[in-house]
């Protein structure tokens, strides 16, 4: 990472100037953050900037070939398929764990997703660090190729609302006031003008979707689809008008066929240098120590059911073995230097845009979770500083 940045970063850092952070990100939409928010970025050399960039985009080449279609043929589980699938994936997320190999920084392929991340809420954070820390050099940003503000709203826009009315689009998720990623939800309003709707307020006449907006009825033409099955499967309670696998009028994105075609079940055949050996769990080769790998079931989201210590006891008693798999663990490097004792580590997101027009997907802005702990998620980082949500900036 960039030491002298940081340097300077960690010497002019306040409590005072965090708090301000935190207002900026709490206080400027209608939702807060309900995640902890890191005191600082990570600061990135050229030098990593070029690799991480380098890595995203050969994993995301691979999920464009022959081979990989044939591989993701049985992702999807039996019944789950959606009709109407677009041509290509609306959204691509990379998820990388910064390691050590030596004296340098490597990224390590933890996750990947076709499915959209904080897209609104990164650049509120963008915009907030700014804000709170005016040391930072303003030609030092989370974009990549040279993407400036205007251009990436126009690129979500492209993406999301294309040439439909905002009022036609909506954002779709399971109860969106409650969740996590609601400050996201809020933020993405008010860039593109398109409402959170959770799917229970959604009515179906024919093939047709309708939701109330200022007390109106109006016809959904594009679906913005946050939710997650995962979750949708453990709430039986819900009472929905619509199901997913009906024929409908309306143009998802992104399609939820994709959920599942780049995820978890993609791990197996990516074979890159920026990546680790994994296995379906009823193809874990004998001659493999479990105990060097980290089990997770393929159909779950934000690390539930991860088993960071399996055995061949546990894996004989998986029931569909299939919907499991063995990544071999990365060591994460503990390379964020902070004013209040030990060193914090990261893990980056990479996310890519895009639109149907566009022959490629564009890689536009990053996330990174810091943390303290074992793992990344919060039950590991509790009562620790200088963890959380944050971002990248590199010089421009």
């Amino acid at each position: 990472m960039d030491s002298e940045l940081r340097s300077r970063f960690n010497a002019d850092f306040t409590p005072a100037k965090y708090a301000a952070l935190l207002r900026c990100v709490n206080e400027t939409e209608k939702w807060p953050a309900d995640f902890r928010i890191s005191e600082t970025p990570i600061f990135l050399t050229r030098e990593f900037t070029d690799e991480v960039t380098r890595a995203a985009n050969g994993i995301v080449d691979l999920t464009r070939t022959a081979e990989f279609a044939r591989h993701s043929a049985s992702a999807i589980p039996k019944g789950l398929e959606v009709p109407n699938e677009s041509t290509h994936p609306e959204f691509l997320i990379v998820d990388l764990a910064i390691c050590a190999e030596g004296e340098r920084l490597v990224p390590r392929l933890i996750e990947l997703q076709a499915f959209p991340s904080l897209f609104g809420f990164q650049l509120l954070v963008l915009h907030c660090l700014r804000k709170a820390y005016p040391a930072i050099p303003r030609d030092w940003t989370s974009s990549f190729g040279g993407i400036k503000d205007h251009a990436y709203i126009e690129l979500l826009r492209r993406t999301i609302v294309a040439d439909a009315d905002p009022e036609t689009v909506i954002l779709m998720e399971i109860e969106p006031e409650k969740q996590k990623t609601r400050i996201d939800f809020a933020a993405t309003e008010t860039l593109l003008g398109i409402r959170s709707v959770c799917l229970t307020k959604i009515k179906k006449r024919g093939r047709q979707l309708f939701y109330e907006r200022d007390g109106r009825e109006v016809r959904i033409e594009r679906v913005y689809n946050r939710v997650i099955f995962d979750e949708l499967m453990r709430r039986p309670d819900l009472k929905m008008l619509f199901c997913f696998q009906d024929d409908l009028d309306v143009t998802w994105v992104a399609h939820p066929n994709w959920y599942y075609w780049i995820s978890k079940h993609s791990l197996p055949f990516l074979k890159t240098q920026h990546t680790s050996p994994a296995f379906f769990a009823d193809e874990f080769p004998a001659a493999e120590k479990t105990d060097n790998y980290v089990l997770k079931p393929l159909y779950s989201f934000a690390g539930l059911g991860v088993d960071m210590e399996p055995t061949s006891k546990k894996l004989s008693t998986l029931r569909n073995p299939h919907e499991w798999i063995l990544q071999k663990k990365v060591d994460y490097a503990a390379f964020v230097p902070t004013v209040e004792g030990p060193k914090s580590k990261a893990e980056i997101r990479m996310m890519f845009i895009w639109p149907d027009e566009d022959r490629h997907p564009t890689l536009v802005n990053n996330l990174v979770r810091m943390s303290q702990g074992k793992m990344m998620g919060v039950d590991f980082n509790k009562d620790k500083t200088w963890v959380g949500s944050s971002i990248a900036l590199h010089e421009d």
